[in-house]
């Protein structure tokens, strides 16, 4: 089961309060899913579970409703079952809050699909709806008042209102009460956040490495130069000590190169600093 899959199997185990709000969740889901056909609609849904959940809401509003066509989907595997619902009745300019709220989750169970990032691959966060074009502007309206920021495509002849951030997501997701499938969110995201943590660590570490690595190419540079011209050997015992150890272990690092010396770091750093200082005054 997809997650969009889970956040309409949460969904339609709640009814809504009042008839207004009824009225609200079947015309989301005639706007997302539906179609415009004389006086009526036309609906498909893929889902039995949420067919039925429709079925009892139309016949408890008084919409009549008839099955007109089953038929399967061979490259997905899946039934659609087409339904015509008579009337078509129009939402009161005004809506209440728990009306908004059942119209987005209408449109979400009739149109909407909501995806979270997949571990290896570069997938975000996206929850859609796909509309006709003569609901979309009523459905935005509707988001902003629920301070949703959304974003709009066309996929052939819909229109797609989509969002694409997480936090905004997780506000639908409560909104219109998906609750277990708002844990799962913040799950997922909680898990994204430690792996971009560590990722960022090691690519810290990664960075770290290279710069010492750089670091001990040009010191080893440095005093073969200042050995070669005999200069190294008119240096003091610790510093020539110091140098003759980077030369002869050019792999380690500063950290590794101090503990066999029996130095402390700061007291090696030193040290190789100095060398590097007299190697360049020729």
């Amino acid at each position: 089961m997809n997650f969009t899959q889970e956040i309409k199997k949460e969904l339609i185990k709640r009814s809504p309060k009042t008839r207004k709000e009824g009225i609200a969740l079947l015309r989301g889901i005639l706007d997302a899913g539906g179609r415009r056909d004389g006086g009526g609609y036309t609906l498909s849904i893929e889902s039995e579970s949420t067919a039925e959940y429709l079925f009892s809401l139309a016949e408890t509003m008084g919409v009549p409703m008839t099955l007109t066509e089953a038929s399967r989907d061979p490259k997905q595997g899946r039934d659609k079952l087409t339904f015509a619902l008579a009337g078509a009745w129009e939402l009161s300019d005004e809506l209440s809050e728990g009306e908004e709220k059942s119209y987005l989750k209408g449109a979400f169970l009739g149109g909407g699909s909501c995806t979270l990032p997949r571990a290896g691959k570069k997938t975000g966060y996206h929850l859609e709806f796909e509309l006709s074009a003569e609901t979309t502007e009523r459905f935005r309206e509707i988001l902003e008042e629920q301070q949703f920021v959304s974003g709009v495509t066309e996929r052939g002849d819909r229109t797609v209102v989509y969002i694409k951030s997480r936090e905004a997501i997780s506000d639908f997701l409560s909104v219109v009460g998906a609750e277990n499938a708002l844990a799962r969110l913040n799950e997922v995201s909680a898990q994204r956040e430690e792996n971009n943590q560590e990722n960022r660590a090691l690519n810290c570490s990664s960075g770290n490495a290279d710069r010492a690595a750089i670091a001990s190419v040009e010191q080893v540079r440095a005093f073969s130069a200042l050995k070669r011209t005999g200069r190294l050997g008119e240096l003091p015992a610790a510093l020539r000590e110091a140098a003759e150890a980077r030369l002869s272990h050019p792999e380690l690092s500063l950290s590794e190169l101090a503990e066999l010396l029996g130095l402390s770091k700061s007291c090696l750093n030193h040290r190789l600093r100095k060398l590097m200082e007299l190697s360049k005054k020729g």
